[in-house]
């Protein structure tokens, strides 16, 4: 599992896809992400919180953190 801004992902392995999938797992919304190396998941994992927390920011609400 990996953080950042207090959220929280947890990255699986498909091995037959040869890729790794996340998902961040403290938010009643869904996001998720993919990537081919541990580096890309970490850098694709921030750009999905910050787009989450841009998203939330422009339709006004708060982040559906659990």
């Amino acid at each position: 599992m990996i953080t950042y801004k207090g959220y929280t992902a947890d990255i699986q392995v498909d091995a037959e896809a040869e890729i790794l999938f996340g998902r961040v797992i403290d938010i009643k919304d869904v996001v998720t992400f993919k990537a081919k190396t541990v580096e890309e998941a970490c850098q694709e994992f921030h750009k999905s919180i910050d787009d989450y927390l841009a998203f939330c920011e422009e339709l006004g609400e708060e982040p559906d953190k659990l």
